[in-house]
C-alpha cells in the first residue's frame, strides 16, 4: 500500500505518535526528538517527509570552495528520495555557535520541494522565513550565520536525541517532530482517525454540560476499550 504523506499531514504529531504506539513496533520513549528541538513558527501545519541529511559546521571556516557549494549537491540529491523532503541538520559545533539556516537556504530548499527543515542548531531569519511559510525547527535563534557550510550529506545525523537516517519518514508540528516507522506508514492514517474517534466518547461528553463523575467514568471506559480493540486489531494484521 502507497504511503499517502498528505492524509498523514491532516493529523496533529501527538495523534501520530499515538497511533505507532499500538502497533508495538518500538518502546514508547522512542521515535521522537526532544525538548530541544522547537518549531519556529509554532502556528504552521503539521508537515510530512522523508530525511535529508547532512551536517553542518559553524565555528571554523571552509577549507576549500564557497560556503553554499554544497548546497548545489544537496537539492539535486532530492530527487533521490521517495516523495518529499525535509532537510536534516546536525550541527557539528556543541555548543551552537551560530545559525544553521537563514532566508537564501530554506527559500532555496522550499523551491525545491522540501516541506521544512529541523537542526539542532539554530535559525535566524526567522521574520523572512515565516513571510515565505517555510516550516522550521531548531533549539534556537543566533543573529550571525558565523563560518556557516555543510560538511556532508547522506549519513545519519543526530538530533534532538534521535538518530535520523537517510529516508526516514518524519512528521512534525507544533508539539515537536517524530519519525514513522515505515513498514506501518501506509496504516498509520487510519489508525489515528480511529482513535480520534475513541477519543471523541469523552470529548463529547466533556463539551456537552456539566460532567458527573459516573458519566464521565462510562465515557472513559468506552474510549479505553475502543483504543485497545483498535491495538488488538493492527498487531495482528
Amino acid at each position: 500500500m502507497p504511503i499517502d504523506l498528505k492524509l498523514l499531514a491532516q493529523f496533529d504529531t501527538p495523534t501520530i505518535c499515538n497511533a505507532i504506539e499500538l502497533f508495538e513496533v518500538r518502546p514508547r520513549t522512542q521515535g521522537y526528538m526532544d525538548g530541544r528541538i522547537r518549531a519556529c513558527f509554532p502556528e504552521m501545519p503539521p508537515i510530512v517527509g522523508y530525511a535529508a541529511t547532512a551536517t553542518m559546521r559553524c565555528a571554523f571556516p571552509k577549507r576549500e570552495g564557497d560556503v553554499y557549494g554544497a548546497l548545489d549537491e544537496q537539492v539535486d540529491r532530492f530527487s533521490d528520495l521517495p516523495g518529499t523532503p525535509i532537510v536534516v541538520f546536525q550541527d557539528l559545533d556543541d555548543p551552537p555557535v551560530a545559525a544553521t539556516f537563514g532566508e537564501i537556504m530554506c527559500s532555496t530548499y522550499k523551491a525545491f520541494g522540501a516541506a521544512g527543515l529541523i537542526t539542532s542548531g539554530a535559525a535566524r531569519d526567522l521574520d523572512q522565513v515565516r513571510q515565505i511559510g517555510f516550516s522550521a525547527f531548531s533549539n534556537g535563534a543566533i543573529c550571525s550565520h558565523g563560518y556557516s557550510h555543510i560538511v556532508d550529506l547522506g549519513r545519519a545525523v543526530r538530533v534532538g536525541g534521535l538518530t535520523i537516517h537517510a529516508a526516514d519518514l518524519i512528521h512534525a508540528d507544533t508539539n515537536g517532530v517524530a519519525t514513522i516507522p515505515i513498514e506501518i506508514a501506509a496504516d498509520v492514517p487510519q489508525v489515528a482517525g480511529e482513535l480520534a474517534k475513541a477519543e471523541a466518547n469523552v470529548l463529547d461528553y466533556l463539551r456537552s454540560g456539566k460532567p458527573e463523575a459516573k458519566a464521565f467514568r462510562e465515557a472513559r471506559l468506552a474510549m479505553m476499550a475502543e483504543f485497545a480493540a483498535i491495538g488488538k486489531r493492527v498487531r495482528g494484521r
